[in-house]
């Protein structure tokens, strides 16, 4: 795990790194338009947002905690998403499609944001919504054939890679600070956000995901391998099951071959006794 000062020099560098070549011009065709249009409004306009509620969380968490570094490392997280909608409103422009100030899902996540001070929810969320963020802008990638709007996809995408694993790491430090029972009740909350949110993103935007190629099952699938690869690694129970059966399959190896020896031990004793009665037999 990196310390906040380590993702705050990440950060600083990240946001130096030129990926866009603005001298292209964008070819994007009508029909590929059509499926992606109304969703990539909708994802420039997310991308927008100031944070100020998340960097007032992160202020009021750090200071529990003693970690300075930590708003600051936050500062500049905000500052590359709002980076990802400056792009995509960028390529808007260019392909003279209007910048929408309003759309349904946004405002939903924007209610919830701002009533939301917990960095426990913070990072759940944005792990989240990051999680489908990924699975979308890889589908807007298959979508088109527009090699601008590919290099802002993948830009985008190198991005929340590293997003995601910041988001996790402090995620992961303040759940192990929970006791037992807190963990037990937490994760379930965890699990019925992740799946009730990406249910919500499938619904708002499934045009552009069966346009890159990932009908309901295929989004569910991978989503459901995103969840495992981050809020998944919670579930103690199923950790302690499967080393539990480990241990006790071993264990019933080691008895059978501890068996298996003690036979195998008896049989030469019986033997060498056996030999022994017949020689003195011959020797009377």
């Amino acid at each position: 795990m990196r310390t906040s000062e380590q993702w705050l020099e990440h950060f600083r560098l990240n946001l130096n790194e030129k990926r866009v070549d603005w001298t292209l011009t964008p070819d994007i065709k009508d029909y590929e338009l059509t499926n992606i249009i109304s969703s990539l409004q909708a994802w420039q306009l997310g991308e927008t947002s100031e944070g100020k509620n998340l960097l007032h969380a992160s202020t009021l968490y750090a200071k529990e905690i003693n970690d300075s570094f930590y708003p600051e490392a936050v500062k500049l997280f905000i500052k590359e998403e709002q980076k990802h909608g400056n792009n995509l409103g960028k390529y808007l422009d260019l392909i003279n499609q209007p910048r929408i100030k309003k759309d349904w899902g946004d405002s939903l996540f924007r209610y919830i944001r701002y009533f939301n001070s917990s960095m426990e929810l913070w990072t759940l969320s944005v792990i989240t919504v990051e999680s489908t963020a990924q699975l979308f802008y890889q589908s807007l990638k298959s979508a088109t054939e527009c090699k601008l709007l590919k290099q802002i996809c993948t830009d985008i995408l190198i991005d929340e890679a590293a997003h995601i694993d910041f988001q996790f790491e402090r995620f992961l430090t303040i759940y192990r600070n929970k006791n037992k029972a807190s963990r037990f009740f937490s994760y379930r909350f965890y699990k019925l956000f992740y799946y009730s949110t990406i249910l919500v993103v499938w619904f708002a935007h499934k045009k552009a995901f069966k346009a890159g190629g990932n009908n309901f099952d295929k989004y569910w699938l991978k989503m459901k391998l995103k969840f495992n690869k981050t809020i998944g690694r919670f579930n103690e129970k199923k950790t302690i099951t499967f080393k539990y059966t480990g241990h006790e399959k071993n264990i019933n190896k080691f008895k059978i071959s501890a068996i298996r020896v003690v036979n195998s031990q008896n049989s030469i004793t019986n033997h060498i006794g056996s030999k022994k009665k017949n020689r003195i037999k011959l020797f009377n």
